[in-house]
Formats: structure tokens, sequence, C-alpha cells
């Protein structure tokens, strides 16, 4: 029962983490151009929306508590 204990408090610290982070970014690399052996790459840098960012913190932080809470139930 511990360990579904810990894992409820980590759900929890992750989504408040995400929900201060300001914005993800990574990078893609794409092809432009390729004549035989001569090829040429782009590389661009994109950001996942925010929107996105807030739906899965809280969400990660709703099933954390949910977690936490439907195994304390358990114990008592």
């Amino acid at each position: 029962m511990r360990s579904n204990f810990i894992i409820g408090i980590l759900l929890v610290v992750l989504g408040i983490f995400t929900l201060s982070y300001e914005h993800f970014t990574y990078k893609t690399e794409e092809k432009v151009l390729e004549i035989g052996s001569l090829k040429a790459t782009v590389e661009k840098e994109k950001s996942v929306p925010r929107s996105v960012i807030y739906v899965l913190g809280g969400a990660a932080i709703a099933v954390g508590l949910i977690w936490i809470l439907r195994n304390n139930k358990k114990t008592n």
C-alpha cells in the first residue's frame, strides 16, 4: 500500500511541475531537397500549446489525488 501512496504523490508533484512550466519546445528535422546523394534538411523548432500542458498537468494532479484517496480508504 505504501507504493501506491508514493505513486500518487509523484503524480501530484509531476502535475504541479507541469502547470508551472511556461512552454515545452522540441525540434524536428525536415527534408527540403534531395538530388541524388545531395540532401538538404531544415531544423524547425515547434512548441506544445499551453492548453495541452494545462490539461495534462491538471489530469496528473487529479489522478494522483484520486489514487491517494482511493488507496487511503482501503487501508482504513
